[in-house]
């Protein structure tokens, strides 16, 4: 008898997560079991140069540093794990109807997509732990409200970093008026906690840093997407002019992201399985919640575990989602 995903192949849409996603061991179940998710990690680190070495050890201990969430660790890894976990979809025989990244993620997807390489998305990953480091000491915000309910809150010290949901945003800024803005809206009762990073991400308060990355930027060969891809920032397909402008990729890291409504593009063009190739489950909570997706129209499916389970909770996931999507039967990823 035919299975389901024999009698209509599925489409899929692949998502990549960003900054805050990361989690300590995030899919090293998988390292070691899947041939094409360990080589992409290990032509990741050899990559990233003499820093690799050390960020391979955070990625593989079950206690890392306090420097995991640091631009430093957290956007390399980021880059690297959605990336060695899109080959490795890819390599299932999926051929995604489209990619979306959030933050660093749209990176990722880029890459995949044959916008960039891999050894120039590392180096550019190289160079972002050399501008943004220096950067003032912040971080971002979840908060649970409209916008709306910032508004008031929102100006020259405290920023919209992200429109995940309709009452998901993201608020970034230095540590003070951002622990501030966090005891206001504690108070009123709305509920926000702190993402794991240690930079003020898609706020101006990096604009000098995204600035000082542009010279690396403008030294990197851009082409046309070979995969639709949907830009967080320009809220729709990534095309020309956008797609080849050096400025436009210099200050993702700097403006801020519009997943929201970009989610809402591609799950208007399409109706497909959107299967969330990254740590955590962050992206697929949100899709969850979309219209198309409560109908039925849609459907959402995270590779991993939506935490640190264990190295067999990783390979479980992958198995299950695997067989979702192509229908091979359950047993540890090889490929």
């Amino acid at each position: 008898m035919a299975t389901p995903t024999e009698e209509r192949p599925l489409r899929v849409a692949l998502l990549f997560p960003g900054q805050g996603a990361q989690h300590p061991r995030m899919a090293a179940g998988l390292y070691g079991e899947s041939e094409v998710f360990t080589k992409a990690m290990d032509e990741a680190f050899g990559m990233l140069g003499e820093a690799g070495t050390g960020i391979r050890a955070e990625w593989l201990s079950e206690q890392p540093s306090d420097n995991y969430d640091d631009v430093s660790v957290a956007q390399p890894l980021l880059y690297a794990v959605d990336l060695a976990l899109g080959r490795m979809v890819l390599d299932w025989g999926v051929q995604p109807v489209a990619m979306l990244g959030h933050s660093v993620g749209e990176l990722a997807a880029a890459t995949l997509a044959g916008v960039l390489s891999a050894e120039d998305g590392f180096r550019l990953m190289r160079d972002r732990t050399r501008c943004f480091t220096g950067t003032p000491d912040g971080g971002m915000l979840a908060v649970a409200t409209s916008l709306d309910g910032v508004r008031d809150l929102l100006g020259t010290d405290v920023h919209l970093a992200a429109v995940n949901a309709a009452r998901q945003l993201l608020l970034a800024g230095e540590r003070e008026p951002l622990d501030r803005a966090a005891g206001v809206l504690r108070g009123r009762g709305v509920v926000c906690r702190d993402v794991r990073a240690r930079q003020a991400f898609h706020s101006p308060v990096v604009d000098g840093a995204a600035a000082a990355s542009l010279p690396q930027w403008r030294a990197t060969a851009l082409g046309p997407a070979r995969i639709t891809v949907y830009s967080a920032y320009t809220q729709g397909v990534l095309a020309e002019p956008h797609v080849i402008d050096p400025g436009f990729w210099a200050r993702q890291a700097a403006e801020p992201v519009m997943f929201a409504p970009t989610l809402d593009r591609l799950l208007t063009d399409h109706d497909c399985l959107l299967l969330e190739a990254g740590p955590g489950n962050s992206l697929s909570m949100l899709a969850r919640r979309h219209p198309t997706v409560v109908r039925g129209r849609s459907r959402v499916l995270p590779l991993l575990p939506d935490r640190q389970r264990g190295d067999l909770a990783d390979l479980e996931s992958v198995r299950s989602a695997r067989h979702a999507v192509t229908g091979t039967p359950r047993r540890a990823p090889k490929s």
